[in-house]
């Protein structure tokens, strides 16, 4: 109970830090980014709700290669995208599909979603099989791979090299978990940080996005000018 109020006052404090700057009420030493960047969880300390300590190693290890932090812009890992697609797994996102057969793992994307499984049972699925493959292959586990060859074995997932038969799994196809594994990147990424990533609205930062200004138009029509406000999150952060 004394835990549940401690965490309960930290973020009504943080919240409140966050506030001020919108209101026009400086904080000394605290910028509205520095306070953005305070609410968010830290990844070092963060629990997953959805996956398991084995899964979430991978998963860290791999939003890191996908996202780099290379000096273009900020990694996954600084992002918090992985809290982001824990959360969202954990959630309507990983569970609330449609999932009547009869189902064609054969048949052309055009005809839509053809597998048995939800979103959970592909990251669990995929992982595992993704992992065992790594463990073939490299004789290591994805995530204590040296970086270049992590870069290899995600390239040939998403080139349809990765055969999952080893865990005993015939419908899910390497490239179809690659390819929900970067789209939620990306999401957690350029998602307002309401939903666990985009710590701090580093991502809209580094691209100049606007967030959820109410009113930007004056800016729509000025191609090639940076724009010069920062971002607002949908809780009024301001980065």
């Amino acid at each position: 109970m004394l835990l549940a109020t401690q965490t309960s006052r930290r973020k009504f404090l943080l919240s409140s830090l966050i506030a001020l700057p919108a209101m026009g009420i400086a904080v000394k030493g605290l910028s509205a980014a520095a306070a953005a960047e305070l609410a968010a969880p830290s990844l070092e300390g963060y629990k997953p709700t959805f996956f398991s300590p084995v899964e979430w190693t991978l998963i860290l290890a791999a939003c890191d290669r996908l996202i780099p932090a290379d000096g273009r812009g900020p990694g996954a890992l600084e992002t918090n995208v992985p809290i982001f697609i824990d959360q969202q797994l954990a959630g309507d996102l990983g569970s609330e599909v449609y999932l009547q057969g009869p189902f064609d793992v054969n048949a052309p994307s055009t005809l839509g979603y053809q597998l048995p499984y939800t979103i959970q049972q592909i990251y669990q699925k995929g992982i595992a099989g993704f992992d065992a493959w790594c463990q073939k292959t490299y004789g290591e586990h994805f995530a204590l791979l040296e970086l270049s060859k992590r870069d290899a074995a995600l390239k040939k997932l998403q080139g349809g090299e990765v055969d999952f038969t080893a865990t005993g799994e015939t419908a899910l196809k390497g490239t179809l978990f690659f390819s929900e594994l970067l789209n939620h990147t990306r999401q957690g990424w350029l998602a307002d940080p309401i939903y666990g990533g985009n710590k701090g609205m580093k991502a809209w930062i580094a691209i100049g996005f606007p967030g959820a200004r109410a009113s930007y138009l004056e800016w729509v029509a000025q191609h090639n000018v940076p724009y010069p406000l920062g971002p607002v999150s949908l809780t009024g952060q301001r980065g």
